[in-house]
């Protein structure tokens, strides 16, 4: 341990932090405003420090100079969007998320402005923050569904943050499972608390599945979802249905996905029905921070690195302008039906793109609800990937006629009279290595579906997938990777380095044997 510290979120105490915190953080260990006798002491205040956990996903949190391409969960939605296949960089712009496109972040693990150090540091103040209040679950005051409440969506964010670290400091799940992930915490830390080295990957994700079935369990016996942002009863399924589905538990998928969508309540809408993917609101939505004027991070902001504005002309200064994203024109031209409603949510003509006929089509999916404001909801999590989701999963347990029920869900409102005779679950070794089986047919979909919101790069690591860039995709020359090895997914090209300031502060682990590769493999640099 480095450090502990507290974190402010606009009045709302997020407890403290585990290992190698910010250098300006302010040190502290654990009073009575955190405790049993204060804001713990029952569930009602409880929720204070809960909902500080919230506001630091949809904030610009980071202490460091990364901070506008680090404003939470969506922040990291596009980092792995734009580490794949799909979304492409037109232009370095201001140079946020190129490094992470370059796969170009690695080597500056001893800094505290680079991307190791932003997630590492995340999500382990969410873990820390998380285990100050499941400390008060046996001595926390109020109705037991009042509780239940506070203490379940808390085993969630634990179960989502090391869900996450295990995602981005370590090789995937299948596999792997032996392989080193990252340090495990379960109880509350102070000044002086000594690290933990780093445990295995499946023991990791032995604490994931724990937290997640706690989490249900309490949330189960609570009051429902009382705030978009919150981890409700659906959203904890939606998100067991994602820890199931990189781990290859097709069954707990499956129902996990189908008890999200009848929890939640949620139907799949038209696209003309949620244009700008940015209402909380909408009835397609399960989990989402609503953005208030005060809260939109401005240019640190989700909008601002995708809508590109071009109707306000060259002086609205979003980055989505000066680094455009768009759609790899292989998967728009090739792969989506020619009828898909879903084409709107891109330009085919390139416009404003410096690249002209040789870019790819410009993103209109996620647009400001209000550019003078720079305001927008972000959406963390829609019925429709449920509906992929268990498509999915049955498609893997042999059960087509299931999958291609809830992939025609999905489907039936983007393509007119929608049905597929396909069949099989063959994969390409890369994704451009087409086989024409129905789970291609499912993934397909979803990376049209959920572009910009699933990241791309962990599907594509969980499928054992490779990938390939190409000019004639609309990748510009800088991002083509000609030298990596994209097609190896067994590789560590994507796996971040741990930030040094974690080494520094834990006695428990070695810079010079607990370390990620630097390079694509062990051993290169």
């Amino acid at each position: 341990m480095k450090k502990i510290f507290n974190y402010m979120f606009a009045g709302l105490l997020g407890c403290a932090a585990l290992s190698g915190c910010a250098d300006d953080a302010l040190e502290t260990t654990p009073t009575d405003s955190m405790s049993g006798t204060g804001l713990l002491a029952n569930a009602n205040s409880a929720l204070v420090p809960l909902n500080g956990i919230y506001r630091s996903m949809y904030s610009s949190w980071s202490p460091t100079g990364n901070t506008h391409q680090s404003f939470g969960i969506s922040s990291y939605n596009i980092m792995a969007d734009v580490m794949g296949d799909d979304m492409i960089m037109d232009a370095m712009g201001s140079s946020w998320y190129w490094y992470d496109a370059m796969y170009d972040v690695k080597s500056f693990y001893t800094s505290g402005a680079w991307r190791s150090y932003d997630m590492w540091n995340c999500f382990y103040t969410w873990i820390s923050n998380a285990n100050y209040i499941l400390a008060a679950e046996e001595t926390m005051g109020g109705s037991s569904e009042e509780v239940n409440y506070v203490i379940g969506q808390a085993y969630a964010i634990r179960a989502y943050s090391y869900f996450m670290l295990a995602q981005n400091f370590a090789r995937t799940y299948k596999g792997h499972e032996t392989d080193a992930c990252c340090p495990i915490y379960t109880a509350p830390t102070v000044a002086g608390t000594q690290g933990n080295p780093r445990a295995t990957v499946q023991e990791v994700y032995d604490q994931i599945v724990a937290d997640m079935n706690r989490a249900i369990e309490l949330l189960s016996n609570a009051p429902a979802q009382e705030h978009k942002t919150h981890i409700g009863l659906g959203v904890a399924y939606g998100l067991q249905a994602r820890i199931a589905l990189v781990m290859e538990d097709w069954a707990t998928a499956r129902d996990a996905a189908h008890n999200a969508i009848s929890t939640s309540g949620c139907r799949v809408l038209p696209v003309t029905s949620f244009l700008g993917v940015n209402d909380a609101t909408a009835a397609n939505v399960l989990w989402a921070a609503p953005i208030q004027s005060d809260q939109s991070g401005m240019y640190a902001s989700f909008f601002s690195h995708m809508d590109a504005c071009d109707e306000l002309g060259s002086s609205a200064g979003a980055y989505g302008q000066s680094a455009r994203k768009q759609i790899n024109k292989e998967l728009y031209d090739n792969i989506m039906n020619p009828n898909d409603a879903r084409k709107i949510w891109w330009d085919p003509t390139n416009a404003g793109s410096s690249r002209g006929a040789e870019a790819g089509y410009q993103q209109e999916k996620f647009k400001f609800a209000d550019r003078q404001t720079w305001t927008g909801d972000y959406i963390w999590m829609r019925v429709e990937e449920m509906y992929l989701i268990a498509a999915e999963a049955e498609c893997r347990l042999g059960d087509e006629t299931a999958a291609k029920n809830d992939l025609t869900a999905v489907m039936s409102q983007r393509v007119e009279g929608y049905t597929t005779g396909k069949t099989g679950t063959a994969l390409g070794a890369t994704s451009s290595d087409r086989t024409n089986s129905l789970l291609e047919e499912i993934i397909d979909q979803r990376r049209i579906e959920l572009w910009g919101e699933a990241g791309r790069i962990w599907d594509l690591r969980r499928l054992h997938q490779g990938f390939r860039r190409t000019a004639a995709q609309g990748w510009p020359t800088e991002l083509l990777l000609t030298t990596r090895p994209t097609n190896d997914p067994e590789c560590y090209m994507w796996v971040l380095t741990i930030p040094q300031s974690e080494f520094d502060g834990n006695v428990n682990m070695n810079p010079d044997t607990d370390q990620n590769p630097m390079g694509d493999y062990p051993g290169s640099n």
